[in-house]
C-alpha cells in the first residue's frame, strides 16, 4: 500500500522547507536549518577516495589503500566485496585497519548492499543479517559507517511507503549500534525508492534515532530530480558524507547512467553553489568522497586517476570558495 499522493507531497514537501515534523515524524537533531558559514570553504572537508573510482582495475585492498594515501586523500572508501575477497583471501581485516592508520587513511564509509528495505519479511531479514555481516566487517577495518542505498527495491520496484521505510531504516540502525557502526540511509536517483534527497531525509527523521543520516551525491541528486539547495536544511551530522562526481550535459537526464560520471569540473554540475551550501553548514567538517564508474577513468594507471580526481576535488573547493555568491 503507498502513501496517498497528497500527504506523500506533503511529507516531502515538509522535509524540503525544514518542517517534517508536519508530517508527525520524531525530530532528529542532524536535520536543522544551515548554520552561520564556515570561515573557509576550503576548511569545511576532507577528502576520500571511494574505490569505485579505480575498480576496473581491480586492485587487492591494501595497494588501493597505498594508492589513496600515496595521492594525498585523507580517507578511503571501500567496497564490501573488496573487503571480503581480502579475507577469503587469507587476509586479516586487522591488518587492513593497521594499514590504514600507518597510512594517515580514515575509513570513512564502506559501500554495501544488503536489501534491508524489501517488503517481504524473509528477505528482510535476511538483508539485516547481511548488513550485520558487513558492518562487522566495516568496523574491524577501522570504519564506523556504512551506505544503506534501497538495494533489492530499487530500479522497477514498486513504491513503499516513507512511513514503512523509516520503519525498517530504525531497525537497520539498531543493529548498526550493536555493532558500532552508523548505516546511512543513500540516495540512488534511478530507483523506485529513495530516488530524492527529500524522501531521504523523511525517512532518517522519522526513523526517529539519533544516529539516523542521509548519504547524497551530486549525480544521483542530479539523475532523481533532486533540487540541490535541499541541502541547506542537511547539519553536518545528518549528511557526515558526500559524493563527489560531475556529470555531462548530454546524454539528458533520462538516459544518464553511472558510466557517466566524470572528475569534478569536467562538466555542468553546479558544484560551487553545491560545495558553497555544503560549507555553510558549518562545524565538523564534511568528507568529500570522489565515486566514479567511468570506464575510460578504469583503463589508466590508478595512482594518476586518483591524483587527478584529487586535483579536481581541490580545484573545485578553490573555485567555489574564490567565487562571490
Amino acid at each position: 500500500m503507498s502513501l496517498p499522493l497528497d500527504r506523500r507531497a506533503a511529507c516531502q514537501a515538509a522535509v524540503a522547507t525544514g518542517a517534517s515534523a508536519l508530517c508527525g515524524a520524531r525530530p532528529v537533531a542532524g536535520l536543522a536549518a544551515p548554520q552561520p558559514a564556515a570561515a573557509s570553504p576550503a576548511a569545511s572537508f576532507r577528502y576520500c577516495l571511494n574505490t569505485a573510482t579505480i575498480r576496473g582495475q581491480n586492485l587487492p585492498l591494501p595497494t588501493a589503500i597505498d594508492v589513496a594515501a600515496d595521492a594525498g586523500y585523507e580517507a578511503i572508501e571501500p567496497w564490501i566485496d573488496e573487503i571480503r575477497r581480502f579475507e577469503e583471501g587469507g587476509g586479516k581485516l586487522s591488518d587492513i585497519a593497521t594499514r590504514c592508520r600507518d597510512r594517515g587513511l580514515e575509513v570513512a564509509s564502506a559501500i554495501g548492499f544488503a536489501p534491508w528495505i524489501v517488503d517481504d519479511p524473509a528477505g528482510r531479514a535476511e538483508g539485516l543479517e547481511q548488513a550485520r555481516r558487513d558492518m562487522d566487517a566495516v568496523r574491524r577495518i577501522g570504519g564506523s559507517r556504512i551506505a544503506a542505498p534501497p538495494a533489492g527495491a530499487a530500479a522497477g520496484a514498486a513504491p513503499i511507503p516513507l512511513a514503512a521505510i523509516a520503519e525498517r531504516y530504525a531497525q537497520l540502525l539498531e543493529v548498526g549500534a550493536a555493532i558500532g557502526v552508523v548505516p546511512q540511509v543513500e540516495v540512488w536517483g534511478f530507483a523506485g525508492n529513495l530516488s530524492q534527497l527529500a524522501d531521504a531525509a523523511y525517512v532518517a527523521t522519522a526513523a526517529g534515532h539519533s544516529r539516523a543520516c542521509v548519504l547524497a551525491d551530486v549525480y544521483h541528486l542530479y539523475k532523481g530530480g533532486s533540487d540541490f539547495d535541499g541541502l541547506a536544511l542537511l547539519a553536518p551530522a545528518a549528511m557526515p558524507c558526500f559524493h563527489v562526481n560531475d556529470y555531462p550535459a548530454q546524454p539528458p537526464r533520462g538516459e544518464i547512467a553511472d558510466e557517466h560520471r566524470l572528475f569534478p569540473g569536467d562538466g555542468v554540475a553546479p558544484l560551487d553553489a553545491i560545495l558553497r551550501t555544503l560549507a555553510a553548514r558549518g562545524a565538523a567538517p564534511c568528507v568529500l568522497s570522489l565515486e566514479l564508474f567511468h570506464r575510460e577513468y578504469w583503463q589508466q594507471d590508478p595512482a594518476a586517476v586518483a591524483r587527478q580526481g584529487l586535483e579536481k576535488m581541490r580545484a573545485a573547493v578553490a573555485r567555489a570558495a574564490a567565487r562571490p555568491d
